[in-house]
């Protein structure tokens, strides 16, 4: 399997400073700041990288386990929201909520909310978060 890496570049103070980031394969780079972590700044953070990585191994893996039941979806949406606030010791991350649509055939509601709850637990991003972070779960036959 493979080993996926990115790099991130820092200069300067906390406040002051300014950071830049970016994936090896170059389709994802971004610029960071101390505004736009904690607070409203332009540009780009570690929490929606994360974010964004929750949403897009969620969608595959709904994918799967969908596929597996005998239902494929026909399209997932999926958006995440991860949360970073002042914690004991400093700040954390804290919550990660997923909310996904999904269009899928011949599928009853009860299912698909079995499906998307066993995906919440397993999928490789959420399995990394477990423990740490708080996951949270709306799923939406469209």
């Amino acid at each position: 399997m493979p080993t996926r890496k990115a790099s991130a570049t820092w200069e300067g103070g906390l406040k002051g400073g300014k950071g830049s980031f970016k994936g090896e394969s170059g389709a994802i780079a971004g610029q960071f700041n101390f505004s736009s972590r904690f607070e409203s700044g332009a540009g780009s953070n570690p929490e929606e990288l994360l974010a964004a990585a929750e949403a897009a191994c969620f969608s595959m893996a709904l994918s799967g386990g969908l596929e597996k039941n005998g239902t494929p979806a026909t399209k997932i949406e999926t958006t995440a929201a991860c949360t970073i606030q002042a914690v004991p010791g400093g700040f954390g991350i804290t919550t990660m909520k997923l909310n996904v649509q999904a269009t899928v055939p011949k599928i009853d509601k009860n299912k698909f909310d079995q499906i998307a709850k066993e995906t919440k637990e397993g999928c490789p991003v959420s399995k990394a978060l477990k423990g740490n972070v708080d996951i949270q779960l709306e799923a939406r036959l469209v």
